[in-house]
């Protein structure tokens, strides 16, 4: 749709149109719907059952979930056990949000300057540190 783009690759493409890569949406899209659900915006019937965590670590936010263990890939990538490690990984002012639109804003603050933005070959790779997520390129 913008010819001068059109010899452009992909990554620069949406940066130049400040755009964001379907996968980071899909990751953003589930932090929302967990929240959600934690947050008790959902009917409990309705709602995935999520298992929180029922420890007094004092690591973590007060809604960290439990991933549970399963035996076949079917269930390894169900939405109940894809968002658990990304949703612990988020820093406890971002979960503690009051409402939707200010989770929103903050996730967005949070992960500003993520590779996983506009690289779509990027994924989170692991959690590491609370204050921020390390990318890993599958380029490298």
């Amino acid at each position: 749709m913008l010819p001068q783009l059109k010899h452009v690759n992909y990554s620069d493409r949406l940066k130049a149109c400040i755009l964001s890569t379907l996968h980071y949406r899909r990751i953003r899209g589930d932090m929302i719907e967990t929240y959600k659900i934690m947050t008790g915006k959902y009917a409990t019937e309705t709602a995935p059952s999520l298992v929180g965590v029922c420890s007094s670590v004092t690591r973590g936010h007060s809604l960290s979930l439990q991933k549970n263990r399963t035996k076949y890939d079917l269930c390894k990538f169900c939405f109940a056990n894809r968002i658990v490690n990304i949703w612990n990984s988020l820093p406890s002012y971002v979960v503690s949000a009051v409402t939707v639109n200010c989770f929103k804003t903050r996730l967005d603050r949070f992960w500003l300057n993520q590779n996983i933005i506009y690289n779509f070959r990027s994924e989170i790779h692991r959690t590491g540190s609370r204050s921020k997520i390390t990318v890993k390129s599958s380029l490298e």
